[in-house]
């Protein structure tokens, strides 16, 4: 099992060496998945582990704890945070991608009730559409019921026909007996009583056999009239198809131009749309390189806390011990060749001077000390801080820092000033106590000279301290980038989202009238079906209509014809019975 531990090493004689040891800090539990390892567990590391305090290291451990692999962490904490970052990018993807399924499921939910409130609209179109079927169906059946009027007409003129061609036929053989017994007439002039009655009677059931063609006028001219009605109608309804056709056609070319608009519009919103993308990636690799960076400058800056820790130590256990020469010098010869009333007084004088010296440290020093709880204070704000706080923190952060900088770099040199003060007094009064009696001085050099491992030390400090300033300026210069690049991504993609916006809403409208469209186009269809075949119907009834109207007028002429010639046949049998005696005379 992997695991990430910090390299402690225990304290062994003044430098602080010692064995290090593995602070077992978290377990790998699965590729992606990190755990903190709960209470402190500290593992002895192998005797060519040549790690530095403080140093993160990764660790192969068997089930025993044993051991297997170990190598700094810092390549592989890289990669994690690199890894991390990308699951963070996939993680906002997928939350942009969750949103716009939102947006799309409440859209499609909106497009159903609207489908459904286009449905009820449809319904109540079909139910107005059946009402005027109806209609239409019983104008119908009465333009069926006048067919068969029209047809038992027909039929009622045929026979009349039929018994008036028998009555003609009687007729003429009647004028033809008429003809042959007129010569015979001629010679006698005058017809017999028997002759003339039966004459009449021919002509009378001539008379009666005309046809009386006022009600077949009167049928056939209300049929005329319901149909002519009946037809008006219909126009009315086809002039409301070709308005609706019309309409349709109109908002067909509006829908298509708006489909061709929409189109060309959401063409432009994509390729705009890449350019904003490059730009939020650019903005993205920009904050993670300052992500990065802000991390490695923390880490630079715990660095160069532990430099002081040791430092101070060092220092500290320098100034607690007698033993210890830092490499202050005393011209021992001439101070013991010097009157006792003037070494005393360089005495005084050395420990007034050395008393100025402290309390100014002691000020230093406290001020330094409130400027680390600022500093950790600040790090805890932006530990905890919103993305708007966090670039004004870190700058007042690193403020602070450069000026804790300043001020420590300036006690280090009072520090060694106090130090060597301290010792030249040490053994300005060693010498006096000699002198006067009163103890004996120890003036040789002895115990361990620590100045050049605080050199070493501050050298070191000095470096971290550069190489932080210089990070600390590319911090600056990045984060000036970032928010140069956050001012143009911002209002880019702010537009971005309000043009989509605005294209959605141009889209569901464009929807909406292309629905609109289609069921006028499907009423459109529906009443051409429903208005043609009873127009052809009314067509088919016209004809057969006007066939009998040209009937009756022929009809109507023959029957004129045949009174006109029953007329003057009665006026021949009135001449020729004008010569008859009275008692001859038909009654």
């Amino acid at each position: 099992m992997q695991y990430l531990a910090e390299v402690q090493r225990r304290s062994r004689g003044v430098l602080g060496g010692g064995r290090a040891e593995f602070k077992l800090l978290a377990y790998q539990r699965s590729e992606q998945s990190w755990e903190a390892v709960r209470g402190e567990e500290v593992i002895a590391a192998p005797e060519d582990v040549s790690y530095n305090a403080g140093v993160l290291v990764m660790l192969e451990l068997s089930n025993s704890k044993q051991i297997q692999r170990h190598a700094e962490a810092g390549r592989q904490i890289v990669s994690l945070l690199q890894n991390f970052s990308r699951l963070q990018e996939k993680a906002k993807t997928q939350e942009e991608e969750i949103e716009q399924w939102k947006q799309s499921l409440t859209y499609q939910s909106q497009e159903l009730n609207r489908r459904e409130m286009e449905m009820e609209v449809r319904q109540e179109q079909l139910q107005q559409m059946e009402e005027d079927f109806e209609r239409l169906e019983q104008q119908r059946q009465e333009i069926e019921a006048s067919r068969e009027d029209a047809n038992r007409l027909r039929e009622e003129f045929e026979r009349r026909s039929q018994e008036l061609e028998g009555a003609w036929a009687q007729l003429r053989g009647e004028i033809s007996r008429f003809e042959e017994r007129q010569a015979e007439v001629s010679q006698a002039a005058v017809l017999d009583e028997a002759q003339t009655h039966q004459v009449h009677e021919v002509l009378n059931r001539l008379t009666g056999a005309v046809a009386p063609t006022e009600s077949v006028r009167e049928q056939l001219t209300m049929s005329f009239d319901l149909l002519t009605q009946q037809q008006g109608t219909f126009d009315q309804y086809w002039q409301n198809l070709e308005q609706c056709r019309t309409t349709a056609q109109q908002l067909q070319a509006d829908v298509d131009r708006q489909a061709h608009d929409i189109q060309a519009r959401w063409q432009d919103w994509r390729q705009t749309q890449t350019v904003v993308e490059q730009a939020q990636a650019e903005l993205k690799a920009q904050q993670s390189t300052l992500t990065l960076k802000q991390e490695y400058a923390h880490s630079l800056s715990d660095r160069l806390q532990k430099q002081d820790v040791l430092y101070n130590q060092l220092y500290d256990l320098a100034t607690s011990s007698g033993s210890l020469n830092l490499g202050a010098k005393v011209d021992v010869a001439t101070l013991e060749k010097m009157p006792l009333e003037e070494l005393q007084a360089v005495v005084r004088e050395l420990v007034n001077d050395l008393e100025k010296v402290s309390r100014f440290v002691e000020n230093q020093e406290e001020e330094l000390s409130l400027q680390q709880q600022a500093i950790e204070a600040l790090q805890n704000q932006l530990d905890h801080s919103n993305e708007y706080d966090r670039l004004r923190l870190e700058a007042e952060l690193a403020d602070e820092r450069e000026s804790y900088e300043m001020l420590n770099e300036t006690l280090v040199g009072q520090r060694r000033n106090l130090q060597e003060r301290q010792e030249v007094l040490r053994r300005h009064q060693a010498l006096l106590a000699k002198r006067d009696g009163t103890g004996t001085a120890d003036l040789d050099e002895r115990g361990v000279d620590l100045s050049p491992a605080l050199d070493r030390i501050s050298d070191y400090k000095r470096q971290l301290s550069q190489e932080l300033h210089g990070l600390d300026d590319q911090i600056q210069q990045l984060r000036y980038t970032v928010e140069q690049l956050q001012r143009d991504v911002e209002p880019q993609v702010a537009a971005q989202v309000a043009k989509f916006n605005e294209l959605r809403q141009a889209e569901q409208q464009w929807q909406g009238k292309t629905a609109e469209v289609a069921g006028l186009w499907a009423r459109v269809n529906l009443y051409q079906e429903m208005l043609q075949p009873i127009q052809d119907r009314m067509n088919g009834l016209k004809q057969p209509l006007e066939g009998i109207a040209g009937i009756m007028a022929q009809f109507q002429e023959t029957s004129d014809y045949q009174l006109q010639a029953i007329a003057e046949m009665r006026q021949i049998l009135t001449s020729l019975t004008n010569a008859q005696t009275p008692e001859f005379i038909p009654s």
